[in-house]
């Protein structure tokens, strides 16, 4: 029981990954009725409405945290949330959940880096190998690209690009994170909060300059739509991140990251169900990003 306990950012970053993965498959379903941007600032606002709610009723909605500390997570919000999430949900649309999810274990290895300039976490030699592993192996799969009418080329360069701004927004965000949270007492549900206000302050001020369709309002008023948006937005934005946060502040940045980009692992069987077709490169190349996302966690 104790080596669970001393487990438990480990453990609550492969939780996220498991939400994730199902969530991604669902978000890229929505993405086809809902635009990128629209679709993250609204489940951030459900998401920050169970916070709250949350928070309340525990007595901790007005805590005493370093002023510091609150700008690093709001910064985090605004990077890892606002913009990384957006480009991850304009992926999903490009290229589909399993490549785009791939795309993002690019995060532990770039968290791991800017962890080791910004915060001064040792990289080992097999972290080092780690790193390299889970670049080719990202490299593998997103160079086995296939020519069909309903991936162009230039939605897969943008799907591509959308899904390496996303993997580089979460892994900044994760930095700034655990500035805030390693060796405070800072509540990781009340560092969510922080972070998905941020980033939906972003959302809002964008969404201003843009012209939404009245066709996506719209959407929002059939039941079926909204209770999936909100059931989604509950696991993977409230719970999801809420998870992450516990494994960032009880977990190095690095193994964090790595432990919640386990997602390829879950998604390619829901890949498989939605009519994703696998490829023996696509499987090879997860498994070898994989392998050195293992390779990150094990410790020196």
């Amino acid at each position: 029981m104790l080596a669970v306990f001393a487990l438990q950012g480990e453990f609550a970053a492969l939780g996220a990954a498991a939400i994730w993965a199902i969530a991604a498959v669902i978000y890229t379903q929505m993405g086809r009725q809902l635009s990128p941007l629209l679709l993250n600032l609204l489940k951030g606002l459900i998401a920050i409405a169970l916070l709250l709610l949350t928070l309340s009723l525990r007595g901790q909605l007005f805590p005493a945290v370093p002023w510091q500390a609150v700008q690093f997570l709001a910064l985090s919000g605004v990077v890892g949330i606002g913009l990384g999430d957006t480009a991850y949900f304009q992926a999903l649309q490009d290229i589909g959940p399993r490549r785009t999810l791939v795309i993002e274990a690019l995060s532990p290895p770039l968290t791991a880096l800017l962890a080791w300039g910004v915060l001064q976490e040792r990289l080992s030699a097999v972290a080092l190998a780690g790193i390299a592993l889970t670049i080719l192996g990202v490299l593998w799969v997103v160079l086995e690209r296939t020519q069909s009418v309903d991936q162009p080329r230039l939605h897969w360069l943008r799907g591509v690009g959308c899904g390496l701004l996303a993997a580089l927004g979460q892994a900044t965000g994760a930095v700034l994170s655990r500035s805030a949270l390693a060796g405070s007492d800072i509540d990781p549900l009340w560092s969510t909060l922080v972070r998905l206000m941020a980033g939906c302050t972003v959302l809002l001020f964008w969404l201003m300059g843009q012209r939404l369709l009245l066709r996506q309002l719209k959407l929002l008023g059939k039941p079926r739509v909204l209770s999936i948006l909100v059931g989604t937005a509950f696991f993977s934005t409230y719970l999801g991140i809420w998870l992450q946060q516990v494994a960032l502040k009880f977990a190095s940045a690095g193994v964090a990251q790595s432990l919640s980009a386990t997602s390829p692992l879950f998604v390619l069987p829901l890949a498989a169900m939605t009519g994703d077709r696998l490829r023996w490169r696509s499987i090879v190349g997860v498994v070898i990003a994989l392998a050195g996302i293992w390779l990150l966690f094990s410790r020196p």
